[in-house]
């Protein structure tokens, strides 16, 4: 073996694995994980953490789900996996059909990546091509929202907001995109969408597409807007000729209380971006779906090939669970579990507003946001939070679940009552 025990491969990891958002020379803490079933976590030192965050947002069903482990079994005796040029597979294929049933009609065409940032690079390369293969090479700029998160990926990280997205130090690196103010929803109507116009009308010629995610911005703040600002978004891509981009990895497959977020504001995008619980957070797969005017136009030139083709995209052991996924959330009563867990957040997170550190209290569907007025100690507060028995990582001035469906009621009211009672101490 190559570690004695715990303490050797954790202080092998913090010298040299280098984690997400985290610094090599001044790591933050990593908490050890020996196991996990259902909503729970098990730490090497048999501490258990319910967990709040579903692994970003991806576990939907829990962890360790005997129907999500025998679909990887029983294709593990198949094959692990093929490359997807030239050659296909029956849970690709399979996958696809369940994807096109379930998005809505003009959404036929589905690329099958290995991960959401590539899902969205996607995207962007379909929307730009779109318009080159029809002679509209100019068209080659993205129209975004600030407060958006879109992967980490230099394609993805361009269309983030500007400010947190890091852009200051990949400046020179990164394509420069239009930006406009995030959406609102203030009580007398207005929602910034003028903004959004406005930069249409004096750049509709180099706009290939609008891009956002829709009703809930992740990453890039946790906040949600109405459904009134897409239904004018798309009427406005629709007036100036440019293609709409939803960005559905965060607020896909029930998150929000519809299998997808924009069957809320009853519209159709032209790409689709989904991932995360693709796969019941098993494996990392997500997909682009579009529809024939997009094919087609891709195809104008003549070519309609498209420039993309990761190694593992359609990985078949990704794609067999996904389908376990998708029939398992289906068969489940999901969207009874999202109005009951939405409606234990409201009526236990509402507390927290109490506290003078609290600037709002955000719910919608299985999402429970506490936006604080100044940002957090995330070190301090993700150990306190391990005292507490859960596993709610915090970040800037957040402190927000996304719990698996699959909770129980007093787990989640131990999530609710944790996030209270830290931010209370943090308080007094």
């Amino acid at each position: 073996m190559f570690f004695q025990n715990t303490s050797d491969w954790l202080e092998f990891d913090k010298n040299h694995l280098w984690h997400p958002y985290t610094s090599m020379t001044e790591p933050l803490p990593t908490y050890p994980v020996e196991s996990a079933h259902g909503v729970k976590l098990k730490l090497a030192d048999g501490r258990e953490l319910i967990d709040g965050m579903s692994s970003w947002w991806a576990a939907i069903h829990g962890y360790n789900h005997p129907v999500l482990n025998a679909a990887v079994q029983h294709q593990l005796q198949l094959m692990s996996h093929i490359m997807f040029g030239g050659l296909t597979h029956l849970p690709a294929v399979t996958l696809a059909k369940k994807l096109i049933d379930m998005a809505a009609e003009p959404l036929q065409h589905v690329f099958l990546a290995d991960s959401g940032s590539v899902a969205v690079e996607v995207a962007i390369k379909m929307a730009i091509q779109y318009w080159y293969a029809q002679g509209k090479v100019q068209k080659q700029k993205l129209l975004t929202v600030r407060n958006g998160y879109h992967g980490d990926t230099l394609g993805g990280m361009s269309v983030c907001d500007p400010v947190n997205g890091m852009h200051k130090m990949f400046q020179g690196v990164l394509p420069e995109h239009f930006f406009v103010d995030a959406p609102t929803c203030s009580i007398d109507g207005s929602n910034n969408i003028n903004a959004v116009e406005e930069q249409l009308k004096l750049h509709q010629h180099e706009i290939a597409a609008i891009i956002i995610e829709p009703l809930v911005q992740g990453a890039g703040g946790m906040r949600f807007y109405c459904i009134e600002y897409l239904q004018q978004l798309r009427v406005l891509c629709d007036e100036y000729d440019v293609l709409l981009i939803l960005d559905e990895i965060a607020t896909g497959f029930g998150r929000t209380g519809t299998l997808f977020a924009y069957e809320q504001a009853d519209i159709v995008p032209d790409i689709l971006c989904l991932g995360k619980a693709l796969t019941g957070g098993y494996m990392t797969l997500a997909a682009t779906m579009t529809t024939a005017k997009v094919v087609q136009g891709i195809s104008a030139d003549g070519v309609g090939v498209l420039m993309h083709g990761p190694t593992f995209m359609a990985n078949p052991l990704a794609c067999q669970v996904a389908n376990a996924s998708i029939d398992l959330l289906l068969a489940s009563p999901w969207e009874k579990m999202i109005k009951k867990i939405e409606a234990q957040l409201q009526d236990e997170l509402s507390i927290c507003q109490e506290l003078s550190i609290v600037e709002e209290v955000r719910i919608k569907g299985a999402i429970g946001v506490v936006e604080l007025k100044e940002s957090v100690d995330m070190k301090a507060m993700q150990a306190s939070f391990v005292k507490e028995g859960v596993w709610i990582r915090p970040f800037n001035k957040l402190v927000y679940i996304m719990p698996p469906y699959i909770i129980q009621a007093n787990d989640l009211t131990t999530l609710t009552g944790a996030m209270y009672k830290v931010l209370k101490r943090l308080a007094a």
